[in-house]
């Protein structure tokens, strides 16, 4: 799959740009093509279609990657719980628990139409998978571009008991290869999910009067006291507002680091450790990681604590991992600014974060020459 910053790289030759384009979208027809041939697309999918406002973006007219994030987690939410609710049993809900990688392929503008399609595509026996397309549309042109691609997993709740998860139905594959692959994408992110959660790290305070360009000098944190309209039925949280809330902690570290236009080129796995409830007031923390000629890596981390509740304690709601670039006024890749690092632990996580970038290099590549 291509990063952000190779695709903005092939918009400045046409015939490189279309050729790409076609192909993208070549697959993402053939892979919704083999499921409709099978009759099998309609019960399993669900679509949204909105129009970008100027309230969902930033000065530049970018719309924040966290909208598209909350729009994908919205679609991904009201399939999965559709799908676990053709049961006779408790009414349940279906929860959010693991947001997969994340790119964002182009940029949406102010005015384009966001087509988003949601489709299950793998269940077991207590969770399920969601595979999410988001097509941008230029009403003026009719134009259309593959803006990102999403796989999320969700686990049923019970509306009776929330602490309660209910078995999921299961859903017909069009072929046995199909479902041995969606088993072993389950296994692979219930492994990732549960060493993520096993990583509980405290965030230091930033130094005050911090040099430029270093860790705390960007490093930004956004206090929220979550009221009912954040949350969905049973008075959790909705996961796309915490997504939202976690790309505008990061969009501001990043835009303090370069002081310049950014965007959200992608998003590693987002993992979901506990629910949050209503009353909670939420930490959310983001800190540069790794950053690359061209790109940001930065940490972003969720704690929470009830308001109401004295015994209980703060804890580490969700973390995840995202990626920045800079752009001129024509939207075009700049260098980012070297990060200067302080100490053995910023030396650790810039040590990490560069291993996660060559990783991603090197898939993107072998991506490329299939």
């Amino acid at each position: 799959m291509l990063s952000f910053e190779e695709v903005i790289s092939r918009l400045r030759f046409k015939r490189v740009r279309t050729a790409v384009v076609a192909d993208i979208r070549r697959q993402v027809i053939m892979d919704v093509g083999k499921r409709a041939e099978a009759g099998l697309q309609q019960n399993y999918q669900y679509k949204i279609i909105r129009i970008m406002r100027p309230d969902d973006a930033n000065i530049m007219g970018n719309v924040h990657g966290g909208i598209i994030l909350k729009m994908i987690e919205e679609a991904g939410c009201i399939v999965s719980t559709r799908h676990c609710n053709t049961q006779d049993g408790d009414r349940c809900l279906a929860l959010l628990v693991r947001v997969e990688k994340t790119e964002f392929l182009s940029p949406v503008f102010i005015g384009e139409v966001v087509h988003i399609t949601a489709e299950i595509t793998y269940t077991s026996k207590h969770s399920l998978e969601v595979q999410v397309i988001v097509m941008a549309e230029n009403i003026l042109t009719g134009g259309k571009k593959l803006a990102s691609k999403a796989a999320l997993w969700y686990v049923p709740c019970s509306l009776q008991n929330v602490n309660k998860i209910m078995e999921v139905p299961s859903i017909q594959y069009v072929s046995a290869e199909q479902k041995e692959e969606g088993r072993k994408r389950y296994e692979a992110q219930k492994i990732e999910r549960m060493e993520t959660k096993a990583r509980v790290e405290e965030v230091m305070p930033p130094l005050p009067n911090s040099e430029p360009h270093t860790v705390g000098f960007s490093q930004s944190s956004l206090i929220h006291l979550v009221g009912p309209l954040d949350c969905i039925l049973h008075d959790y949280v909705h996961g796309g507002v915490t997504m939202k809330l976690m790309d505008e902690v990061a969009g501001i570290v990043a835009a303090r680091h370069c002081n310049t236009n950014i965007v959200t080129a992608s998003v590693d796995a987002i993992n979901f450790h506990r629910k949050i409830k209503k009353g909670c007031v939420v930490t959310v923390t983001g800190r540069l990681t790794f950053v690359s000629n061209r790109s940001m890596e930065l940490e972003v981390l969720v704690d929470a604590a009830s308001l109401v509740e004295k015994e209980m304690k703060k804890y580490r709601a969700v973390s995840a991992f995202f990626t920045f670039i800079s752009l001129d006024k024509d939207n075009k890749p700049l260098p980012v600014p070297p990060l200067k690092i302080k100490g053995e632990e910023e030396q650790r996580r810039f040590e990490e974060g560069n291993a996660r970038y060559l990783q991603a290099k090197a898939k993107r590549l072998a991506d490329n020459r299939q």
